[in-house]
């Protein structure tokens, strides 16, 4: 999302539009006058966008309380830091695997740190491309799925109209919030979120902060989460 100062201007009409396209979401906002939709980020460790999809691929499938656990050994094995491509791909895979990750995940972030380091793939070039495209990019590699690049769109690249669909947390957020009598699919929580364009990231935080303590980011995958 926006940075300072322009986010100081960008959040108040943001929460503004927001609530007049919305009443539901518009009782939530009016509920957490206070609430700062970065704010968990500062508590993940400095991300670039390889980070970024590091920390969505180890939280596949996983708590936030099992992410967290196995990111902190992650970063213990590099020196208390996230690794660069480069630095994945010189250690050994099975500390990799003893360090919480699946043989699968090992699998994924080896292909695309081998992608981003062999210049089939260009980090800067990425960072610079429209979602729709970054998100065709990243899906071809085996083990990523458009859940885990739309989580890297929001803690790495900060854009502002994400919303991750498939997450079964926000989908049962939405179900709470509209009252509605089953768990609703991607494609519905898709259309409720469209009137909640060009802001969608803001409103999933407020959706997902209305389900979880402060401290469990949003972007974290759950049990039952959306795959990849």
């Amino acid at each position: 999302m926006s940075e300072d100062p322009s986010r100081a201007v960008w959040l108040p009409q943001a929460r503004a539009y927001l609530r007049q396209a919305d009443p539901v979401l518009a009782r939530l906002i009016d509920d957490r006058p206070e609430f700062d939709p970065q704010a968990w980020m500062a508590q993940l460790p400095p991300m670039d966008l390889y980070g970024a999809l590091l920390f969505q691929v180890a939280g596949q499938q996983l708590s936030v309380a099992a992410t967290r656990r196995t990111l902190a050994r992650i970063q213990a094995l590099f020196g208390g830091h996230l690794p660069a491509p480069a630095e994945l791909l010189a250690v050994d895979p099975g500390q990799l695997r003893q360090a919480g990750l699946s043989w699968r995940k090992v699998s994924t972030l080896r292909d695309l740190a081998e992608r981003l380091t062999d210049g089939r793939l260009n980090p800067e070039g990425l960072s610079t491309l429209p979602d729709d495209e970054l998100m065709t990019e990243l899906t071809a590699i085996p083990g990523i799925g458009p859940w885990t690049v739309q989580g890297a769109l929001l803690i790495a690249l900060r854009r502002e109209d994400v919303v991750l669909p498939g997450d079964l947390a926000l989908r049962k957020a939405v179900r709470a919030a509209y009252e509605l009598d089953h768990l609703p699919t991607q494609q519905e929580v898709l259309t409720t979120a469209e009137k909640w364009r060009p802001y969608r990231s803001l409103a999933t935080s407020y959706r997902f902060s209305a389900a979880f303590e402060p401290t469990q980011a949003p972007p974290v995958a759950r049990p039952g989460s959306a795959r990849t």
